[in-house]
């Protein structure tokens, strides 16, 4: 059964969830990471988290992430460490 931790924050008013992921993530396809994204997403919901999920992981030099446009900035400011503080949630199925 897959379980992942999660940091589901509230950030300038939208609800983010946020699900650290292994490092190999950032090397699958766009395509294959677009559909674990999407696969993640409905999960949430089903689970009744509210948000946008953003898979992050940590590339070796710094985390990486997937997230829309409009929040990159937020994601630049942040770190994995961030993310661990404040995992809040498990999402499993």
């Amino acid at each position: 059964m897959p379980q992942f931790e999660v940091a589901h924050v509230r950030e300038q008013g939208v609800d983010l969830i946020i699900i650290p992921l292994q490092s190999s993530f950032g090397s699958k396809s766009t395509s294959d990471q677009n559909q674990i994204a999407a696969e993640l997403q409905l999960r949430s919901r089903s689970a009744g988290l509210r948000g946008t999920v953003v898979p992050v992981w940590d590339s070796g030099g710094g985390m990486r992430f997937l997230a829309p446009q409009g929040f990159h900035p937020f994601f630049r400011s942040i770190s994995i460490d961030f993310v661990a503080r404040n995992i809040n949630r498990k999402l499993s199925w």
